[in-house]
């Protein structure tokens, strides 16, 4: 028989300490005091378009970016989840990549779009409304729903279904919306490109130029921070989630903002689009909200050369700093992404970090906030951030990274490999596929970022073994469902790891 007084070995002891103290996790994550969390996430705004980030080659002014940065954590090596903004928003709200849904390539056109993320799916907002906040979305949604048009308004047979010129009717009623996937309430608009449309909770209740719709979401943010800034610190903390629609074409800076920037109207966009990120900074100031909220800031993927990025280099400001390529790119200027995060006494001011992060954290950064478990179906590729925000864990926390194109390329990035499944950019960007297989290039791309943060010299050939592994292992994650551990899920698709033809339509 066991001497249960006999004195146990040391390690036996620390085992059951960590077993302790793991049983011990979700209880400390519920007494730890909840912040509010605002997200903010612009449209199309590049790496080097912030002035802390590109201070050589920037010459766009962004203060208030660049008090933000210099009043939390920079992450250097961020990512959104997409080139293009619908599965960026997809991820974001999800943790879980866009490409294992339906959408493989491109982005939804507006209304009468099925909703991408499925009804029964976990969000980022359901999952803190389970915890006692009150969740917001005030911005551009663009991630799909169908509507119904009053009696007597034109059909949705007209313009094949999608939003026209002047937008959805006013009283048209939005299905599958924001409002049924988590969120209290809602304000704002379809996408960027037919923004005219405004939609408040699941009504259309006014149809305004593009010009006056960031300003107005500017002016509901503030006013959500003022009329929920009672209840939050009586201890009902609020999610305020702000998609932004700028610098996103229509490139729309309204007459105040025109030529402040001395480099065109994309530079007076970006000016307007930092200021609107500074007047939300100071309503939570003037709420005395600051000290017990988290901040982030970051964007949908890079600038898109729509923006008029030769004029810029030209007056010498570069948008996506020294990296190669923009929006819609495999190349990191399509998805590295400015990514600044501020928690007044629980992230150090000034720090920066190197960890390789995507925008898929959101999710699990949240349930480790909480002291949550997330379900085995739910965020499936999000890994915690909150040891990198505290500062308590600097070593990586994604064991690698997967990056999608506009037409679907898939790219993959551990430590400072990365791997391109496709010749060219997989986007817009030259050379594309298309042509680089004509000028007779390798089919994949290998780069050491560490040495290379261009992309300028394919080291493929010089590395099998490194393209081998890394192949294996992004082909594990799509048959996982899953890239972090837990137990095997379904892809909503069956997912082609390599593609061999451009599209040949538009995104």
């Amino acid at each position: 028989m066991t001497d249960l007084r006999a004195p146990r070995p040391p390690f036996a002891l620390l085992r059951l300490c960590l077993l302790g103290l793991c049983a011990l996790a979700p209880l400390l994550g519920a007494l730890r005091p909840k912040p509010n969390l605002v997200y903010i996430l612009a449209d199309d705004l590049g790496y080097g378009d912030v002035q802390a980030l590109n201070p050589a080659r920037g010459k766009i002014k962004t203060p208030h970016l660049d008090r933000l940065a210099a009043q939390g954590m920079t992450f250097t090596d961020a990512h959104s989840g997409s080139s293009v903004c619908t599965p960026t928003r997809y991820g974001l709200l999800t943790g879980r990549y866009a490409w294992r849904s339906r959408l493989q390539r491109g982005v939804l056109d507006g209304t009468d779009d099925p909703p991408l993320i499925a009804d029964h799916r976990l969000t980022v907002p359901a999952l803190l409304r389970q915890h006692g906040y009150t969740t917001a979305a005030i911005g551009k949604w663009h991630l799909g729903f169908l509507s119904e048009r009053p009696v007597g308004a034109a059909a949705p047979g007209a313009k094949k279904g999608k939003m026209g010129e002047n937008g959805l009717p006013v009283g048209a009623r939005i299905l599958g919306g924001p409002v049924t996937r988590g969120f209290d309430y809602f304000w704002g608009c379809s996408n960027a490109r037919t923004m005219s449309g405004l939609i408040e909770n699941d009504r259309v209740i006014e149809n305004l130029p593009p010009q006056q719709m960031l300003p107005r979401l500017e002016r509901q943010a503030v006013n959500y921070v003022a009329s929920h800034a009672a209840a939050a610190k009586a201890g009902h903390p609020f999610f305020l989630y702000v998609p932004l629609t700028s610098p996103h074409t229509p490139i729309l800076p309204t007459p105040e903002w025109q030529g402040q920037s001395g480099l065109g109207a994309y530079g007076d966009f970006v000016m307007q689009t930092d200021a609107v990120v500074g007047n939300i900074l100071a309503a939570l100031d003037q709420h005395g909200l600051a000290e017990n909220t988290l901040v982030i800031f970051t964007a949908d993927n890079g600038c898109s050369p729509q923006a008029g990025t030769p004029e810029l280099e030209r007056q010498g400001h570069f948008a996506s700093a020294g990296l190669r390529g923009y929006k819609s790119d495999i190349w990191d200027g399509g998805h590295r992404v400015p990514f600044f995060a501020r928690w007044p006494g629980q992230i150090q001011s000034g720090s920066r970090n190197a960890q390789l992060i995507c925008h898929v954290d959101l999710m699990a950064t949240c349930a480790d906030l909480l002291g949550a478990t997330l379900a085995a179906n739910a965020g499936e590729d999000s890994v915690s951030l909150l040891p990198a925000l505290l500062g308590t864990d600097r070593a990586a926390r994604h064991e690698a990274v997967v990056h999608h194109s506009i037409h679907g390329l898939f790219s993959i990035r551990q430590g400072p490999w990365k791997l391109e499944l496709c010749p060219g950019s997989g986007g817009w960007g030259a050379p594309g596929d298309a042509a680089a297989r004509q000028a007779g290039l390798p089919e994949v791309q290998l780069y050491d970022l560490s040495r290379d943060l261009a992309e300028t010299k394919n080291l493929a050939a010089e590395n099998p073994a490194v393209v081998a592994r890394l192949t294996a292992l992004l082909k594990r994650y799509i048959a996982d469902g899953r890239s972090t551990p837990g137990p095997r899920q379904p892809n909503d698709v069956a997912i082609v790891l390599l593609k061999t033809k451009e599209s040949a339509t538009p995104p």
